[in-house]
């Protein structure tokens, strides 16, 4: 995993605290019992197979989803029970790149990315929009693209205007779902560079939803892997793959070797 300086992860300050997370779709349990703290300034990757429950962890946080049982605490608000505008304010804080990026295919990058921006300041003046728009984009290193349609854009730079248009409203906490799905190895290296990128700049804490061990090995602060509806193994990388658990030797033998 990258190396970082001692100050640079408030390990005293969880920004997401969960307890004992339960949910079930019917007959089908999924999580089952999860602890998970995310601190402020880290980037935690949540590795799992398909299907194990990483995405409904992320929708649970932001409140897409219900626990069943137990407790989730974000930025130091409860869940449980939280009302729609507590709700609507703490989502503010929360930047959510979704696998697909989710532009609208009808607006320009500009509009893309200035439309959340303006939904919710409505008071800033058109040069302020402006210059937060060309700021954000300069950041991802795609301020050539402002006046481009989504349908002109690679994969990758998608991806890259998805994460600017969260980045607008300076989240405190930035959620990726699968962020290198779909994409090439030469720019899965670009995105894990860029989540890096992030959080020096914008000084975010993240989780990293991935099934990806090259991004996990890259991007990840700590890592922890989702194992039969529970976390049970965490560390670094080589910590999670230095065992001969069959849940999880195939899963780096899938990645790494041929």
């Amino acid at each position: 995993m990258k190396k970082k300086t001692a100050d640079s992860i408030n390990y005293d300050d969880s920004v997401i605290t969960i307890r004992d997370l339960h949910k079930s779709f019917g007959e089908k349990d999924i999580l089952k019992g999860v602890d998970l703290d995310l601190f402020r300034g880290e980037n935690l990757v949540v590795l799992g197979r398909s299907g194990t429950g990483k995405s409904v962890l992320i929708k649970i946080i932001v409140g897409l989803l219900k626990a069943d049982r137990g407790s989730v605490n974000v930025l130091g608000t409860s869940m449980e029970g939280i009302d729609v505008e507590e709700l609507r304010q703490l989502r503010l804080k929360i930047g959510f790149s979704f696998q697909n990026s989710a532009l609208y295919d009808s607006m320009t990058v500009r509009e893309n990315i200035e439309f959340p921006l303006v939904r919710i300041k409505k008071h800033l003046k058109r040069k302020e929009v402006n210059h937060a728009v060309s700021s954000v984009l300069e950041s991802v290193g795609l301020l050539q693209a402002i006046d481009q349609m989504p349908a002109e854009l690679s994969g990758g730079q998608r991806k890259r205007i998805g994460i600017a248009r969260t980045l607008i409203l300076q989240p405190e906490i930035m959620l990726y779902d699968e962020p290198t799905a779909g994409l090439d190895p030469l720019t899965c290296i670009e995105i894990n560079k860029l989540i890096n990128d992030v959080q020096d700049q914008f000084k975010t804490s993240s989780i990293i939803i991935t099934h990806d061990l090259a991004c996990a090995k890259t991007v990840g602060d700590r890592i922890v892997m989702l194992l039969d509806g529970t976390f049970e193994r965490e560390g670094d990388f080589e910590d999670i793959f230095n065992t001969q658990d069959s849940r999880v030797k195939p899963f780096y033998d899938y990645n790494f070797i041929d």
